[in-house]
């Protein structure tokens, strides 16, 4: 201790400014100031800067330091009425600092980066170092930070000459008054005497809500409490393949135990004598197969808990002489399991993709199911990464287009994916899902509708909606486009249903489908029969000279689209008619609306990405969106529930005699009334939702009988008082759900 109290000296240290990061959830700026400390002893503190996160001190220390001084820096927030915060710190080794600059530290500047408890970055200090030291104390003190010098304690450091791994994040090496070396674990705010060694690769220490310390693998997806290390890691892997070569072999036993018996249900179980059975190729791992009372076979994947009726050993032949889709690799998991990666759509699966394509090829339509294609879409919106909190919109009745335009555009896209909580001014409804179904289908009636000009009806027989063309009469039009896509892929995020529909063509054009000429005929008919004329006939027998161009009118305005570079010049032939028609089909769904078309998918795409939507097909992406308008009666009947009723009551009879009697407009407003909107999931009254999920329809008998009926959209509830005839039940019931508006709170 002697030799270390006569190398001391005096070093300058400048604290210059810093550039901090703003902590999350303070609502104000604080004052920062640095605290400084030598060898764990406090010796000052700069004054405070006032309300900003870019504090200048330029605040000099005298610092008393040895060769092996750790000098740190602490950042912190100052409040006048609360405790100071903690911001970050950083720390300097002065015998590293001599041996980087060969002992003359004459103004030398730092740029050194302040860490959180957690090891994050919180922003960077500037410091300048400056001392005087002569040449007796210079050679001392490099004598003493040289590898082969003894330690503190006069014995020779262990590591020698090899240089030390550097330490985990988190982690600091300090000297205590005697000199010994510990380490400081800022994460966990322990010490230890003992250098740690740091993580394997892949491995990550984390700290749960409670302070507790453990630690992630990232290549198996494991957490433990247990610090790893490489020796464990090591040893753990090796167990584990010796536990799947053991797997294996008992479950090879067990298949052969199977083969040589005779019962019917089996992974290599067949419909034929036992005699063949021994010869039988084995099913795959995790597929079963079983008989059905008729006799027939069918198999059972239990990976993905589905079956089908052929044999998966035939599909895995076939798929094999079959090269894998573009995009697709083929690869492994640790434990040898074999997988596939789409590039495509970056996915993984454990399905080959082959064997789907070899059971079309051989005449079995391998699809799967509309509620499969809506369980991966809706799981795929709640794995998103959803803000935490919600989003308030207000709006008012009389212009909602307005307002919600107004408070959507203006938001960051992951915003709108928090959960909705609308309100309508003047109204005290509380928004449990009742409300924003509602707002869905009142803003999308007003800004689908053709009177604003941004959309069309298809034709005079056909009202489902088409970008027009003439949009651009209103100069902030492909604003608007761009609302529209973010309000369509919100209703699709959260799972709501929108008033009106579009074309069949609109929704291939979402999902980046190819358009045929067949799909012009539901859009324009006229101009489907004149192509179809074109393509069966003989053009240069008629004499019709057509070219590869096309007029048509917009706003009286008659202009000329040239369907390729010079086409006004360029006959119609025999040779090239198929590349006209193919032309003209793709024109007449992009004339005009190119721009239009490309603003729509931006806001459509901040939401929801296409990818998302790859499955669906154009009338299923209509049916999420839009839901169906066919009212079953006797389903709605079967999938209702009653409180404080009996299915018996006369109340009840009378209501069901109701709906059977009123109109499907009346029905549809009856249906909006009590659930918000006039529209039902593809699964008709079974499937509709509520602020839990699902939820039937249900009838409560709430009230007197000189009372209206109530309903609460959040939970899909009719409030029924117990009305003493028919009458005056169908009069109380048109009453409310036509002449009612608005939401209230009890």
């Amino acid at each position: 201790m002697g030799s270390e109290q006569n190398t001391r000296l005096q070093l300058k240290l400048t604290v210059n400014n810093a550039k901090l990061k703003e902590p999350p959830g303070l609502f104000n700026k604080g004052d920062p100031y640095a605290e400084v400390k030598v060898d764990g002893k406090a010796c000052s503190k700069t004054d405070s800067a006032k309300g900003t996160w870019e504090p200048c001190w330029n605040h000099t220390f005298d610092l008393r330091v040895s060769e092996r001084s750790e000098i740190e820096l602490k950042v912190y927030i100052k409040y006048r009425f609360k405790n100071d915060l903690y911001l970050g710190s950083c720390s300097v080794n002065f015998g590293t600092l001599l041996q980087q600059s060969h002992g003359r530290v004459n103004n030398i500047d730092k740029h050194i980066t302040l860490r959180d408890n957690g090891g994050s970055s919180v922003g960077a200090v500037f410091l300048t170092f400056n001392t005087n030291i002569d040449e007796d104390s210079l050679s001392n003190m490099m004598e003493l930070l040289s590898p082969h010098s003894p330690g503190p304690s006069g014995a020779p450091q262990q590591n020698g000459g090899d240089e030390e791994e550097p330490l985990p994040q988190g982690w600091e090496m300090k000297l205590d008054p005697n000199g010994r070396r510990y380490y400081v674990d800022h994460n966990s705010r322990t010490t230890s005497w003992k250098r740690p060694k740091p993580l394997p690769a892949g491995w990550e220490q984390r700290m749960d809500p409670r302070g507790r310390q453990y630690y992630v693998d990232h290549n198996t997806r494991t957490t433990t409490w247990q610090r790893p290390t490489s020796q464990n890691v090591s040893e753990f892997q090796e167990w584990r393949r010796q536990l799947s070569s053991n797997q294996a072999a008992n479950r090879q036993n067990l298949e052969n135990r199977y083969a040589n018996s005779t019962t019917v249900v089996g992974p290599a179980t067949t419909s034929g004598a036992s005699t063949s059975t021994n010869s039988e190729e084995a099913l795959p791992n995790g597929w079963e197969k079983r008989v059905m009372d008729n006799g027939r076979e069918y198999y059972v994947n239990h990976e993905t808990r589905t079956t089908q009726w052929e044999d998966p050993r035939v599909q895995i032949k076939k798929a094999s002489n079959l090269p894998l889709p573009p995009g697709w690799e083929e690869r492994y998991t640790s434990e040898g399991t074999k997988y596939f990666v789409d590039h495509n759509t970056r996915s993984t699966t454990f399905q080959d993709p082959r064997v789907a394509i070899s059971a079309t090829s051989s005449g079995i339509v391998y699809e799967r199911s509309y509620r499969w294609k809506f369980g991966q879409f809706r799981h795929l919106c709640s794995r998103a990464n959803i803000p935490t909190g919600h989003l308030k919109i207000t709006v008012s009745r009389n212009s909602v287009f307005e307002d919600s335009f107004s408070q959507i555009i203006h938001c960051a896209p992951q915003d709108l994916k928090r959960r909705l909580f609308i309100s309508f001014k003047g109204e005290e409804g509380l928004d449990y899902g009742g409300l924003a179904r509602e707002w869905f289908f009142l803003l999308s009636h007003e800004m689908l509708n053709p009177m604003y000009c941004l959309f069309e009806y298809a034709s005079k027989n056909n009202y489902s909606l088409q970008i027009n063309p003439a949009s651009y009469i209103n100069p902030h039009h492909l604003t608007y486009f761009k609302f529209v896509g973010r309000v369509i892929a919100l209703a699709l995020f959260h799972n709501k249903y929108i008033d009106k529909g579009f074309t069949l063509p609109f929704y291939k054009r979402i999902l980046d489908k190819p358009l045929t000429m067949l799909d012009l005929k539901s859009v324009d008919e006229d101009f489907y029969n004149s192509l179809k004329w074109v393509k069966e006939n003989d053009v240069e027998e008629c004499g019709l000279e057509l070219t590869f161009a096309h007029e048509f009118e917009v706003l009286g305005e008659v202009k000329t689209h040239e369907l390729k570079p010079g086409g006004e010049d360029i006959l119609v032939t025999e040779e090239n008619k198929d590349e006209y028609v193919n032309l003209m089909v793709s024109w007449r769904f992009t004339r005009g609306v190119e721009d239009q078309f490309k603003a729509f998918l931006e806001g459509f795409n901040e939401i929801v990405p296409i990818q998302w939507l790859q499955y669906f097909d154009e009338r299923e992406l209509e049916l999420i969106l839009v839901g169906i308008q066919d009212f079953d009666v006797q389903d709605w009947q079967e999938h209702t529930i009653y409180r404080n009723y009996r299915r018996t009551d006369k109340q009840i009879q009378w209501f069901w005699q109701f709906v059977n009697d009123i109109s499907d407009e009346q029905r549809s407003r009856l249906l909006q009334f009590v659930t918000g909107t006039c529209r039902l999931p593809i699964g008709g009254f079974s499937e509709l939702m509520g602020s839990n999920g699902a939820q039937k329809f249900c009838i409560e008998r709430v009230g007197k009988e000189n009372w209206l009926p109530r309903s609460h959209t959040c939970f899909n509830r009719l409030d029924l008082p117990p009305y003493r005839s028919y009458d005056q039940l169908k009069e109380k019931l048109l009453m409310a759900i036509e002449e009612t508006e608005g939401f209230g709170q009890e």
